[in-house]
């Protein structure tokens, strides 16, 4: 957590100081402070905790995942669940802040918005190549969570709802589920699952996300967020032309 902070840190002082020089308002990187953004944040949260829910729902019903029983007592279950929650709330506006905020923001100006969308995603899906257990499925499944956060983002007009859908992904992998998370596992969750099956259904190391299901899954919750906050002309508009 003392690392998330730091990095969040100098991503949002750097964004700061580059709003001052363009003088632009510091909401305009895709983080305005206004009416409504909890309802955008907890409704991505909703969605994030729904897909991966999804996903694990889909590989139990072909017999390639098993929930598991619960391992945490009552004290150790509320302390894991606020402390995986701040931390990937930190995580989730690291990440879309540095893939979706600033920078997406500014090569928008130069080349569109969609041209920068599938850029940066593609970069998001090669750092996460560097976790251990990590794969080129994974990798690809990464690349296509991108692409739909920026979606969420076009749609919504800023980053407060796949701040949460992103949180929600990862907190409901590693502390509810206790499956891995782009091959990296950690202590302290809820459940104890097993998979069994093959690679191409469970992921193997990597977990759901490098599952042919996740991706499929993924494509779905696309057409759905289009469905959910349909282009409009009131829509609040996020940066599509320079």
């Amino acid at each position: 957590m003392p690392r998330e902070l730091i990095v969040l840190f100098a991503v949002l002082t750097a964004a700061w100081t580059m709003a001052k020089i363009e003088r632009r308002p510091f909401g305009s990187y895709g983080l305005p402070w206004r009416s409504g953004l909890w309802l955008r944040l907890g409704e991505g949260t909703i969605w994030g905790f729904g897909a991966m829910t999804l996903v694990l729902v889909i590989l139990r019903a072909v017999h390639s995942f098993s929930f598991g029983l619960a391992e945490l007592d009552a004290r150790h279950l509320l302390f894991y669940a606020f402390g995986w929650g701040v931390y990937f709330l930190l995580v989730g506006l690291y990440e879309e802040f540095t893939f979706r905020g600033y920078s997406q923001f500014t090569l928008t100006t130069a080349m569109g918005f969609w041209p920068a969308a599938f850029l940066l995603s593609a970069i998001f899906g090669v750092v996460h190549l560097t976790n251990p257990g990590e794969n080129w499925i994974g990798a690809l499944q990464v690349f296509l969570t991108g692409l739909l956060l920026c979606v969420g983002l076009e749609r919504t007009g800023n980053l407060w709802f796949p701040v949460g859908l992103h949180a929600a992904w990862d907190w409901a992998e590693t502390f509810f589920y206790g499956v891995p998370d782009s091959g990296l596992t950690f202590r302290g969750h809820f459940l104890n699952p097993l998979f069994h099956g093959s690679k191409w259904l469970t992921g193997g190391s990597v977990g759901p996300e490098g599952s042919i299901v996740a991706l499929l899954v993924e494509v779905a919750i696309i057409g759905l967020l289009m469905l959910r906050f349909p282009a409009s002309r009131n829509a609040e508009p996020y940066v599509t032309s320079s």
